[in-house]
């Protein structure tokens, strides 16, 4: 907290005094922010949030630098250095325990990309992220292509393929994971969950799908789906967030959202004729 207020307060090229002045509070308490000898109130980080936003001060960036590089010192060569964000922390072990809905069933998530788990978890009151190792020693991983196998496994896990059990469609992507202990796919948020209902719904087809996918870049998730992933990971850190960070990543994940909304309906309007609806595949197989 008083690393990111110093730097809103630099991005402004303000002294303490000024930067008091124009909160309206004493230099002693800004002192004291910057110093770490006292924390903000939730409506003065509140406060502070809207005074960087007034200023166009990336909070967000200075954010995903911080733990970005937070993350250098537990890079391992034998080891995946990964990101998971918890609305509550983590209690007990890890456990596949998710619900069973996720993108690929029930497991533990994690991404190596930080932004999506922070703007997963930033409307929750008390979120943690954690930092994990993931040693992928010993255990069998299937990574899933950014294809339309991609967006059938997520139908399969999210009850889109219930309707089709008799049929040899339902049946691949239900023993597709048999015998693996890690899952690596594409991550998607918001804006791809609305583009995949759009595809279940017959409203875009499959290129149009494929299409919007590659656009958005959220990184990977890996998602240990047996026990003994589980026990292959270890928490190297947990991290509290501020509400001061979490008012930052609440606004630009509604920005990210809409303009991902935008673009995923410019992609559908230019393949809307190319590939094939979900009911065909369904059909086909």
């Amino acid at each position: 907290m008083q690393d990111l207020i110093k730097y809103i307060r630099c991005e402004k090229h303000l002294s303490q005094q000024k930067f008091a002045e124009e909160l309206k509070v004493s230099f002693a308490t800004v002192n004291r922010w910057e110093q770490g000898k006292n924390i903000p109130n939730e409506a003065m980080q509140n406060n502070l949030f809207q005074y960087a936003k007034k200023y166009n001060i990336d909070i967000v960036s200075y954010i995903v630098t911080k733990y970005n590089n937070e993350l250098k010192k537990y890079l391992d060569d034998n080891k995946k250095i990964l990101f998971h964000g918890s609305k509550s922390g983590i209690v007990n072990e890890i456990s596949p325990i998710s619900r069973k809905q996720c993108d690929f069933g029930k497991g533990f998530y994690m991404g190596d990309e930080i932004i999506q788990p922070l703007t997963l978890i930033c409307n929750y009151d008390d979120p943690k992220l954690y930092i994990i190792a993931l040693d992928l020693n010993n255990l069998k991983v299937l990574e899933i292509p950014n294809t339309i196998e991609w967006a059938l496994t997520v139908a399969y896990h999210r009850g889109k393929l219930d309707t089709t059990t008799s049929n040899k469609l339902y049946d691949k992507y239900k023993n597709m994971f048999n015998d693996y202990d890690v899952i690596i796919g594409s991550i998607a948020d918001d804006r791809m969950f609305y583009v995949l209902d759009n595809f279940f719904e017959n409203s875009i087809t499959d290129k149009a799908l494929v299409e919007c996918l590659a656009t958005i870049k959220l990184g990977k998730q890996y998602v240990a789906i047996t026990q003994k992933a589980c026990e292959h990971l270890m928490i190297k850190e947990e991290i509290t967030l501020s509400k001061l960070e979490l008012y930052a990543l609440q606004d630009i994940s509604k920005i990210n959202r809409q303009k991902g909304i935008d673009n995923a309906n410019e992609i559908c309007k230019i393949y809307r004729r190319d590939g094939k609806f979900f009911d065909e595949i369904l059909g086909d197989k």
